[in-house]
């Protein structure tokens, strides 16, 4: 995977962040979601370093990044500290200025990226969500059914670490499973990347922290910026199996949050990049070639 691509660590406050790069012309960021790493990119990124400079992150707390301490607060794996990384990143491989495509999780980075770093970020794809006050605003009986983990995962005292930690090969599978089209979507070589780095203890801990911060110190950045939206051109991609079809109007939902809104929904669940490879190159370097 990612043939022809630079590895590399790179200091961002502190936290190490693991990154491959490649490619030439714009430069693009790649984020990926739970409970995954940079690899979901893996089908896709060879093609688009054919037109971008493609560069790929492991987020804090994930695959091979490092996994700081965790704070009462939440602070240390906000979104703001995540997509500060990120930034840090592009300017230590040259980039002032670059777009950001993020898959879950990653599209949550990328959105609050947008409204803390609005000089930074050119244009931002968001694969597969709604901005996350939408969901915790609006939540019901399928939607707490569906993405029942935002609600497992805060919980405190280790519980979900502890009862994920007893098998989490078989928490990943289920997850995979559950939100895309069946597993033939995983590439071995992907999955075993993906059980690799979530068997770790620490990143089993990381990713609960994530969700923690996303239903606390994350709601409050969102609620100071009700009244600003995103400024640059805006792409939500979304798979027409999963809960974002069934449960919004997603193009109607993210321009409620970003004044320059397009995108369309692909035929494939929730993991965008590998069940749906060729629709999804297809529309992000329409919209970032643009």
């Amino acid at each position: 995977m990612f043939e022809g691509f630079t590895t590399v660590d790179i200091d961002a406050g502190g936290t190490a962040i693991h990154t491959v790069h490649g490619g030439s012309g714009p430069p693009l960021l790649l984020l990926h979601g739970y409970p995954q790493t940079h690899v979901i990119w893996h089908k896709i990124a060879p093609r688009l370093a054919e037109r971008f400079t493609v560069v790929a992150t492991d987020l804090r707390g994930y695959g091979d990044s490092g996994k700081p301490p965790s704070d009462p607060d939440h602070a240390a794996y906000s979104k703001r500290t995540t997509a500060r990384d990120q930034v840090e990143v592009m300017a230590a491989l040259g980039f002032e200025t670059f777009s950001v495509a993020g898959h879950d999780r990653g599209g949550r980075v990328g959105h609050r990226m947008a409204l803390d770093h609005p000089g930074k970020v050119e244009k931002l794809a968001v694969l597969d969500i709604v901005p996350t006050h939408k969901i915790f605003s609006t939540v019901d009986q399928e939607v707490a059914t569906g993405y029942y983990h935002w609600f497992f995962l805060i919980q405190g005292h280790g519980l979900p670490e502890t009862l994920i930690g007893h098998d989490p090969a078989y928490y990943l599978r289920t997850k995979l499973n559950q939100w895309g089209g069946g597993m033939e979507a995983f590439t071995e070589e992907a999955l075993a990347e993906y059980l690799r780095c979530f068997g770790d203890p620490a990143c089993i801990h990381a990713s609960c922290e994530d969700y923690r911060a996303a239903a606390s110190i994350d709601l409050d950045h969102d609620e100071a910026d009700m009244d600003r939206k995103v400024e640059c051109p805006l792409l939500a991609l979304w798979g027409e199996k999963g809960l974002m079809e069934r449960h919004f109007d997603v193009l109607a939902t993210w321009r409620e949050r970003a004044s320059d809104v397009r995108g369309r929904k692909l035929r494939c669940g929730h993991f965008l990049a590998e069940e749906a490879p060729e629709d999804t190159l297809a529309d992000l370097i329409g919209f970032f070639a643009e």
